[in-house]
């Protein structure tokens, strides 16, 4: 079974290219957004294409050469738009790193690139590099992005711009173009370590065409205006915001603002009032249960309100999804839906939203249902790091609940006998860097990418089923696929985080983390009196709360999918301690080895199938 997008909608293009041409076409006075002192200010079209000509100039004077690797070691802001755009204007492939990293990886990153210089945010990245910095025998400066140099560091940005704006004079900028127009559309413009939820990362090499063609197929899809403003704070490390929040935006003219953190975007909102936000589905999972929370801690009145509000807005949805137009008494209790509830989850996104976009895991249906019940669209996609990364995508026109969405143009889709997703086209990543044989076990001799994804067609629209590697096969020869059941788990407000295990294993069972918000609110409800969290585990009426919220999700399911066993876990999934990747997904490896002692406990005796 095979999809296609239609042929691409551009020929092969550059970066620089895209870079030059929205400059000109759009002569914006806020294209980037950023912070300072609880205000934003902008920073124009015409300004941000200075200060990355000058930091092109200033890389260049350091002697820094075209194909030289160039790492950026930081958090959202306009400094890195600005040095990832002068380095593929000028040639330089550059090297993302996540900010949340230790030491460690980012020394890994950067020996196995063969970066020669790095540019950190502040003090904290500086120290990293610092303390890695004899064993990355390449990296030969470091610049800030802070205003004065911490130990370790060569040069701050500023100086590397005024160095630039030195040199700045007609014929370097004829040179500065030169460079430009001398890049080509398969040039690598960047490397982008994949997370490793299975080994040790990988570089991934995607050329100028892969995200050029991508940004290309994507504006095609998805109606951006030059009138949008876009909240970004998803990573800019992660090709997701890298394609579409920074690239795709800038190319449509959207003004871009900068959460000042990942803490700070509730607040943000309300000051940014963004018209599009791009986002993982742990976002939304939040906004859901909090907008859960939030209905269930009021009075009987409230409560029910809440409730008959979403009943109503669940049969509008029906119909809108089903392609009718509501009215009567239907539009009539929806209105007065949106008034008496829905308006203030609108207005917590600032009041204007037009449309969240999201990607990068699976979202759970009833969570995306909510939404677009809300009046708040969230439309899935989906792609790899290696796919740069859009396959496919749901549009205002083509929408369709509980899949990803159809083929973006210039893309195939085909589906193999195992179930596993493939995909071709100029999206397709030109390979893995320094490592061959990998690159041939993902890209067959035909072109197709075997993403390692389970999924199927649905009349064109591709829904994600689970991860290859991921399946459950139970002793019995049952397949299990997690992530949907992971998912379901996750909606209950009394759950932080689930991971299913049972692999060659009589039955299923799953590892929870929970609220502990709630969990504490609980037994406070209760008057059970605790010292600390371990201790509140451990107590029967918690174990019995937690076994009844979790089976609460669970009703649907098929007898050999149930999780017949539930443990609690104290802490929270870490990136510090390996168990999860910088995107947030899970180690089911390192969770295996790490909860081995508990999870070997669930099957002592596996003849017994009760609960916790």
């Amino acid at each position: 079974m095979s999809s296609s997008g239609g042929p691409r909608n551009s020929p092969p293009g550059t970066l620089p290219k895209l870079f030059f041409s929205a400059v000109e076409r759009h002569d914006k006075p806020d294209a980037l957004q950023y912070k300072v002192n609880g205000v934003y200010e902008a920073i124009s079209s015409r300004a941000v294409s200075d200060r990355v000509r000058r930091v092109a100039l200033g890389l260049g004077a350091l002697g820094v050469q075209a194909g030289d690797r160039v790492a950026i070691f930081s958090e959202n802001r306009p400094e890195w738009a600005i040095t990832d755009y002068a380095c593929v204007t000028h040639g330089f492939t550059d090297v993302p790193l996540y900010p949340n990293l230790p030491p460690e990886q980012a020394a890994y990153i950067l020996r196995d690139c063969g970066a020669v210089a790095i540019f950190v945010s502040d003090t904290q990245q500086a120290a990293k590099i610092a303390q890695v910095r004899d064993h990355c025998p390449q990296l030969r400066t470091v610049i800030s992005f802070a205003t004065s140099r911490d130990a370790g560091v060569d040069h701050t940005l500023a100086e590397l711009e005024a160095n630039g704006a030195a040199i700045d004079d007609d014929a370097h900028r004829k040179a500065y173009r030169a460079h430009a127009d001398a890049v080509k559309p398969d040039d690598v413009a960047t490397i982008i370590y994949t997370s490793g939820t299975t080994g040790e990362p990988k570089g991934v090499m995607l050329t100028h065409d892969n995200l050029y063609s991508n940004v290309m197929a994507a504006a095609n899809a998805i109606p951006f205006e030059v009138a949008d403003t876009a909240l970004s704070f998803l990573p800019l490390s992660h090709i997701f915001e890298r394609m579409a929040g920074h690239y795709l935006m800038f190319h449509g003219g959207c003004s871009i603002a900068y959460a000042e953190s990942m803490d700070t975007v509730p607040t943000d909102l309300q000051l940014v009032r963004p018209t599009l936000v791009l986002s993982v589905p742990r976002l939304y999972e939040k906004m859901y249960a909090r907008v859960l929370e939030n209905a269930l801690s009021g009075g009987i009145v409230k409560k029910n309100i809440f409730f008959w509000a979403r009943s109503v807005a669940e049969e509008w949805a029906d119909e809108r999804l089903a392609g009718m137009h509501p009215s009567g008494l239907l539009a009539i209790k929806y209105r007065i839906a949106q008034k008496l509830v829905f308006s203030k989850l609108q207005a917590r996104t600032g009041g204007r939203l037009r449309y969240f976009v999201s990607g990068g895991a699976p979202l759970a249906p009833e969570i995306n249902k909510f939404f677009y019940a809300a009046g708040l669209v969230i439309l899935e996609g989906y792609g790899l790091t290696e796919t740069s990364p859009v396959i496919g995508v749901n549009t205002p026109d083509a929408f369709r609940i509980g899949t990803v969405g159809r083929a973006v143009p210039g893309v195939e889709i085909s589906i193999a006998p195992d179930g596993e997703i493939l995909t071709r086209g100029p999206h397709v990543m030109k390979g893995y860097y320094n490592k061959p044989d990998a690159t041939a076990d993902a890209i067959d001799a035909d072109g197709w990418f075997h993403t390692g994804d389970i999924g199927e067609l649905r009349d064109g629209y591709l829904a994600i089923t689970d991860r290859k590697k991921d399946l459950i096969v139970t002793a019995g020869g049952k397949k299990i696929a997690p992530q949907p059941i992971e998912n379901l788990i996750k909606t209950n407000k009394y759950v932080s985080q689930a991971v299913m295990i049972g692999d060659k294993r009589k039955f299923p069972a799953v590892l929870i983390v929970p609220n502990w918000d709630q969990v504490e609110k609980y037994a406070s409800y209760k008057n059970i009196i605790w010292t600390d969290r371990a201790q509140l585990l451990e107590m029967p009426t918690i174990q019995a709360k937690m076994d009844k919220e979790v089976r609460s999700k669970l009703g649907g399911l098929a007898k050999f999918e149930t999780p017949k066993k539930i443990a609690l876990l104290e802490h929270d999934f870490s990136i510090e301690r390996g168990e999860l990747t910088p995107t947030l997904k899970v180690k089911r490896r390192v969770i295996d080895k790490t909860y081995r002692n508990v999870i070997d406990g669930l099957y002592a005796n596996e003849l017994d199938g009760a609960g916790i």
